[in-house]
């Protein structure tokens, strides 16, 4: 699929459209053009990294949301081995907006929940963009009480705008499905790592995402609602987004100074959506090194640090 332009990285793609022209025609040609090819390529970078450095918070949403980001399905065939996917929730029906199975990390076994987006118009339609039903988080609890009892660590990516707000997932219990889910992810004993890769919006993401740690791509988002919803309900106009991704205060280095995640992963130059394979890699140090680290603590040990973790969270004053 071909990288769609974001509005700010027009400079970006004007030089990389001039860069593969040159080299056509230095392919199509005795004219060596390698120096005007290497200076181009020099710009570009720099280009890059002025760009991606001072990113606005309503633009990191637009990166957070862009549709060549990798996915989770994307970071499974790149990080893991011998992925087995389970399917349905028991109860009602399987829900295509979460994934779920059991797979190897270096030969370990671990367990995998995560949203998976649509990598086309009628993938998004079949995976319904992300956004789960109430059958998805209850697919997702039978999996986290499946690792439970045979004691696999759990590794969840989240990327989606939110849970699916449709008549029928409200018929369905979509509050209490969300709710049943922190409850019983605060309970168990095994590691459990939450990574935010994309859009990690309101309930809908907190309901896989309660890891003993949080880490988040360098330009992912995480808030209670979207910008666009916020400035609907504060000033009754969605224009208003950019002044509501300012103060939701969503993204990974305002949340690491919140002390909300643990750990920013660092994303390819010009965002994850360029290099899949480069991100991958990123994410999987960072999911080996936590790892590493929580395997070493006893299932009283996981309970209470991730009691301790969530209890720390915010801070409150007395009126006096």
């Amino acid at each position: 699929m071909p990288i769609q332009p974001l509005p700010f990285e027009i400079q970006i793609f004007e030089l990389e459209k001039k860069i593969e022209e040159l080299k056509k025609v230095s392919e199509l040609s005795d004219e060596s053009l390698s120096k005007e090819i290497e200076n181009l390529e020099k710009k570009l970078e720099q280009v890059k990294a002025s760009i991606y450095k001072s990113l606005t918070p309503q633009q990191k949403v637009m990166v957070a949301r862009h549709p060549n980001r990798p996915y989770t399905l994307d970071f499974v065939k790149y990080i893991f081995e011998d992925f087995v996917e389970l399917h349905g929730d028991r109860l009602f029906r399987d829900d295509p907006a979460i994934v779920c199975g059991l797979a190897k990390l270096d030969g370990e076994p671990v367990t995998i929940v995560g949203h998976q987006k649509g990598k086309n118009t009628k993938d998004n339609i079949y995976r319904n963009f992300g956004m789960a039903h109430p059958e998805g988080y209850r697919k997702a609890l039978r999996v986290f009480q499946l690792a439970e009892k045979f004691r696999r660590p759990i590794i969840t990516f989240v990327d989606t705008p939110g849970a699916f707000p449709g008549i029928e997932a409200e018929e369905r219990g979509q509050a209490e499905a969300i709710a049943r889910n922190l409850k019983e992810m605060a309970g168990l004993t095994v590691p459990m790592i939450t990574i935010i890769t994309g859009e990690g919006g309101s309930g809908g993401a907190l309901a896989i995402a309660m890891g003993n740690r949080v880490l988040m791509l360098e330009h992912a988002i995480y808030a209670v609602i979207s910008p666009e919803g916020c400035a609907s309900i504060l000033w009754k106009d969605a224009s208003y987004a950019d002044k509501a991704a300012e103060a939701l205060k969503l993204t990974a280095q305002d949340l690491l100074k919140l002390k909300i995640i643990d750990e920013i992963i660092k994303e390819p130059l010009g965002g994850a959506h360029r290099d899949h394979l480069e991100t991958a890699k990123n994410v999987k140090y960072a999911i080996r090194k936590h790892l590493n680290e929580l395997l070493a603590m006893s299932p009283e040990k996981l309970f209470e640090d991730r009691y301790i973790k969530y209890r720390n969270m915010g801070v409150f004053a007395e009126a006096k």
